[in-house]
C-alpha cells in the first residue's frame, strides 16, 4: 500500500508540550525526522542535528525530533525532563515532540508511514550499525523496523520521503549532507 504525502502529513503528532499538531506544519521545508534518546552512544548527535538545523534552516529546512525509550531504555525521562536535558546539554532549538515508541505493534503511526514509505536505511559506515550492535549482545531488529535510536528519514519540500539513513549516519556525514542540499535546491 502506497500512501500519500497528505497521510504522512496529516498524522498527528504532540510537541512536547504537549500540543496537538501535524507535519504539515512544515509544508513547503525539507524535514529531518530523527528519533533520539538521551542516554544513547548516539546521543552527541544532538549537537550535530543542532548545528545542521542553524546552518539550513533559513533556506527552509527543519528537524523534527521524536524521543523514543524503544532502545534498551535509553529514553526514561518524562516529556519535561527530555525537553531540559536538550536545552542545557545541547540547546537544542529544533521542533521536539512527545515521546513515542516507533518500533513493534504499539509503533506510532508516523514511523509505521515513514518505514512503509523508506522500508531501508541507508549505511554509511564501513562496518554496518546492526552488525556493530551484535557485538554487544544486541540483537537489531530485522528490517524494515527501526534498527536504533537517531535513525534519520529525509522529506522533500513536498513532504515525500526520499531518503532514510542508519542511526550512525553523523549529521555532518556528506552523503547526508549532500541529500539535504540537494533537496533544498530544488
Amino acid at each position: 500500500m502506497s500512501l500519500s504525502v497528505q497521510n504522512i502529513a496529516n498524522i498527528p503528532v504532540r510537541r512536547n508540550d504537549g500540543k496537538e499538531t501535524t507535519l504539515a506544519e512544515f509544508q513547503g521545508k525539507v524535514v529531518l525526522i530523527v528519533n533520539v534518546a538521551s542516554k544513547c552512544g548516539l546521543t552527541p548527535q544532538y549537537a550535530g542535528l543542532q548545528e545542521l538545523y542553524r546552518r539550513y534552516r533559513e533556506r527552509g529546512f527543519v528537524i523534527a525530533a521524536f524521543p523514543s525509550n524503544d532502545f534498551a531504555g535509553q529514553e526514561p525521562g518524562t516529556n519535561e525532563e527530555i525537553r531540559q536535558f536538550c536545552s542545557l546539554h545541547y540547546q537544542v532549538d529544533f521542533p521536539l515532540y512527545e515521546k513515542i515508541p516507533v518500533v513493534g505493534e504499539h509503533r506510532h503511526p508516523l514511523y509505521t508511514a515513514l518505514i512503509q514509505a523508506q522500508p531501508k536505511a541507508r549505511s554509511t559506515a564501513v562496518v554496518p550499525f546492526a552488525e556493530n550492535l551484535m557485538k554487544y549482545g544486541i540483537q537489531p531488529n530485522p528490517e524494515p523496523e527501526i534498527l536504533w535510536n537517531f535513525e534519520k528519514f529525509l522529506l522533500s519540500r513536498e513532504g515525500e520521503v526520499v531518503a532514510r539513513f542508519s542511526p550512525d549516519t553523523a549529521p555532518d556525514n556528506p552523503v547526508l549532507l549532500a541529500a539535504i542540499e540537494k533537496e533544498l535546491g530544488k
